[in-house]
């Protein structure tokens, strides 16, 4: 199960999901549906996702078994 920090971080950018949405090209359903855990990211979506927050994916994205 990947788990991750997306509200978290928004939280911190004062970002609202539909901001983030904007700047990685998705829906703001998708970023809802990421944050619950219903939907895991394609490779290229946590690459962007990670550079809006100008951190590694690793810092916003976890797998835990």
């Amino acid at each position: 199960m990947i788990k991750n920090r997306i509200k978290e971080y928004r939280a911190r950018y004062d970002m609202k999901q539909e901001d983030l949405a904007k700047l990685v090209g998705v829906r703001r359903e998708t970023i809802g549906n990421l944050e619950k855990g219903k939907y895991n990211p394609s490779l290229a979506l946590a690459w962007n996702i990670a550079k809006v927050f100008h951190v590694t994916i690793e810092e916003v994205f976890t797998v835990e078994p």
